[in-house]
């Protein structure tokens, strides 16, 4: 039997670690409290892939023994990155320039495996899922923003909550949509010898 492995997830998000849980894994939380606008780069799937990983290393270097799982999603449409919008006007206009049409949702995922307070390894996988938006009523996205969901989220939407109702259907990975591809990391463990399996707590 493989040894239990320790799974560090370094991220703050509440969706990331339900999805974990959700697929019988029983992750530690450790925020890595990185400073995001540092993090720059041409193409909105290479910035995704590098702030995943900076995530990640965050947390790995205070790590002795595990396997640290660092993610990050924007939404790129029509040729700009979305993250989180800065406000309720702000996710107005977004939804206002999304309704009826689609995005891509791109989520960087980084795999470090750390031993004896060392990587060992790394690995780090870019996920991109298309998104068609339905095109909800004025009263719609008025009692949305009320939530506030939509402004803490990259893309001001959400597959897994309230937003769901908005978002006609997804091609590609719907995990990763909700911020971790499942799939991505079951083959990134499997390029460390391990399976998903192993993981299990449930």
């Amino acid at each position: 039997m493989t040894e239990a492995r320790r799974l560090v997830l370094a991220s703050a998000s509440p969706a990331r670690l339900a999805l974990l849980r959700q697929a019988g894994l029983a992750p530690e939380v450790v925020v890595s409290d990185l400073d995001e606008s540092t993090v720059t780069a041409p193409r909105v799937a290479e910035r995704v892939a590098l702030l995943a990983a900076a995530k990640a290393a965050a947390v790995a270097g205070r790590e002795d023994d595990a396997l640290v799982v660092g993610a990050d999603s924007l939404l790129e449409f029509r040729g700009q990155a979305m993250g989180k919008p800065a406000d309720a006007a702000e996710a107005r206009e977004r939804w206002r320039r999304m309704s009826g049409r689609s995005g891509t949702l791109h989520t960087g995922q980084a795999l470090l495996d750390v031993r004896g307070g060392s990587v060992a390894s790394r690995d780090v996988v870019v996920t991109s899922t298309v998104v068609h938006f339905a095109t909800p009523t004025a009263a719609e996205v008025d009692a949305y923003l009320a939530t506030g969901e939509p402004l803490a989220v990259a893309g001001a939407f959400t597959l897994d909550g309230l937003g769901a109702p908005f978002v006609r259907r997804v091609e590609g990975d719907p995990a990763s949509v909700v911020g971790l591809s499942l799939a991505a990391l079951r083959e990134q463990l499997g390029r460390r010898g391990l399976t998903i399996t192993d993981l299990w707590r449930r």
